[in-house]
C-alpha cells in the first residue's frame, strides 16, 4: 500500500464530502426539499437554475461515489487483517455495528435523512459477499441497478397512465418548517420520530443503487484500479466521453422533473432514469479527480482535500451539526430564509472551516475523532490518541 494510494483516496473522498454538503444544505434549508411540491418562496430565475443546477451535477451522483469509495476501502480492511493475521469477519461486523449506532444516533440527534446505517447493513451484505470474484461483483452490480431503476421507471409509466402527474400536499412541508422554526426540542421531535420513515425511503430509493456501487467498489480494489499509475489513464478521454454522454442526458431528464413535474408519474420515472445513468457521471468525476491529482496543479488540491477524506465519518456528522445549527432550532433557525444562489457560498465555508479543523487536527492525531471510535470497535483495542513525538 503506497502512500500516493491512500492521499488519492482520501482526497477523492474529501471532494465526495463537498457534494454532499451541496445536496445535504438544501434538506436543511429548503422545507419543500425532497418533497411533492417545488417551494413557492423560492420562486425567481435564479432561484430554479441553482436548483436545476444541483440536481443535475450533484444529486444521486456523490454519494454513488461515496459509496464507491465505501466498497474500495472494504477491500483496504480485508489487506489489513490479512497484514495482521487477524480474523477478517469478527473486526467487519463489529466495525459495522458501531457504524449502525453512530448512524441510529446521528440520525436522531441530527438529520433524520442520514445514510450511515443503511451503509452499516449493506455493509454485512457485502461481508457475506467477500469472496465474489471482481468480475462476479460487477454482473451483481449491474443487475441491482438495472433491475432496481427498470422498476422505478415503471412505476412511474404507471403512475402517469393513472393521471398522477404532480402532487399537490405540502403538510410535510410545513411540518417541517415549524419544527425546525420552533425550539432545539421541536427540530429533536422531528428528527426522531422521522427518522424510521425515512431509512425506509432511503432503502427503497438509495438502497440498491448504493449496494451496487458497493460492489463497483470492491472489483476495483480487488484489482487495484485505484492505485497509481492508473491503468485506465490512457483511455481517460474515451472514458470520459462514454460516461459523459451516457451519464450527462440521464441527469438533466431528471433535473428538469424533479425541478418542473415533482411528486407525480414523470419524476418517478425521470428518478429511475437518473438512477439508471448517475453511476456513470459519477465514475466520470471519480476518474476525472483522479487524473488530476497526478498533475503538478492537482497535486497541490489533492494534499488539500485529503484530510477532509481522512476524517470523512467525523466530517460527515460535524456537516449536520453545523447545518443544523444554522438551519433549526437547534441554532439560527434559518429555515426557508436563505436564497437557493446564498447557499453555495454557505457551503463553501464550511468546507474551508472543516478542512482548516481537520488538518490542523491531524497534525497532532493518526485519526478523526469518530474515525478513532470505529477503529477501537474494529480492533477490540484502544488505538493511539495522540501522534507519538
Amino acid at each position: 500500500m503506497t502512500p500516493t494510494r491512500l492521499i488519492h483516496v482520501d482526497a477523492l473522498r474529501g471532494f465526495a464530502l463537498l457534494g454532499i454538503l451541496v445536496v445535504n444544505i438544501c434538506a436543511f434549508a429548503d422545507p419543500y426539499y425532497a418533497s411533492p411540491l417545488s417551494n413557492p418562496d423560492y420562486a425567481s430565475t435564479a432561484d430554479h437554475w441553482v436548483r436545476l443546477g444541483i440536481s443535475l451535477l450533484f444529486e444521486t451522483k456523490f454519494y454513488l461515489l461515496f459509496s464507491f469509495l465505501f466498497g474500495y476501502s472494504f477491500t483496504l480492511q480485508m489487506a489489513a487483517a490479512e497484514r495482521a493475521e487477524a480474523a477478517f469477519v469478527p473486526r467487519m461486523v463489529r466495525r459495522q455495528l458501531a457504524l449502525l449506532a453512530l448512524g441510529v444516533a446521528h440520525g436522531a440527534l441530527l438529520y433524520y435523512g442520514e445514510i450511515l446505517s443503511t451503509y452499516a447493513l449493506l455493509g454485512l451484505v457485502l461481508l457475506a459477499a467477500r469472496n465474489l470474484s471482481p468480475a462476479t461483483a460487477c454482473r451483481w452490480g449491474v443487475g441491482l441497478v438495472t433491475v432496481a431503476c427498470s422498476a422505478w421507471m415503471a412505476l412511474g409509466v404507471l403512475q402517469a397512465l393513472a393521471g398522477d402527474f404532480s402532487a399537490t400536499s405540502s403538510s410535510e412541508a410545513s411540518t417541517k418548517l415549524a419544527a425546525f422554526s420552533g425550539s432545539a426540542l421541536e427540530t429533536l421531535r422531528f428528527h426522531s420520530a422521522h427518522l424510521w420513515q425515512t431509512v425506509q425511503a432511503l432503502w427503497l430509493l438509495q438502497g440498491p443503487s448504493a449496494l451496487a456501487m458497493f460492489f463497483f467498489g470492491y472489483a476495483a480494489g480487488r484489482n487495484q484500479l485505484l492505485v497509481t499509475p492508473y491503468r485506465w489513464e490512457p483511455h481517460l478521454r474515451r472514458l470520459l466521453l462514454i460516461t459523459l454522454a451516457v451519464g450527462l442526458p440521464g441527469a438533466l431528464i431528471y433535473a428538469v422533473s424533479a425541478a418542473y413535474a415533482p411528486g407525480g408519474g414523470l419524476e418517478t420515472f425521470a428518478f429511475g432514469l437518473g438512477q439508471l445513468t448517475a453511476p456513470l457521471l459519477s465514475a466520470a468525476y471519480a476518474m476525472s479527480m483522479l487524473a488530476l491529482f497526478s498533475t503538478a496543479a492537482g497535486a497541490r488540491l489533492c494534499q488539500w482535500l485529503a484530510p477532509m477524506g481522512k476524517m470523512a465519518l467525523s466530517n460527515y456528522l460535524l456537516q449536520s451539526a453545523l447545518l443544523g445549527v444554522l438551519f433549526s432550532g437547534y441554532g439560527a433557525g434559518l429555515i426557508n430564509r436563505l436564497e437557493p444562489l446564498l447557499m453555495l457560498p454557505v457551503v463553501l465555508g464550511i468546507f474551508a472551516l472543516q478542512r482548516w479543523c481537520s488538518a490542523r487536527w491531524l497534525r497532532s492525531h493518526p485519526y478523526g475523532p469518530l474515525e478513532w471510535l470505529l477503529r477501537a470497535a474494529t480492533l477490540w483495542a484502544w488505538p493511539s490518541w495522540r501522534r507519538s513525538l
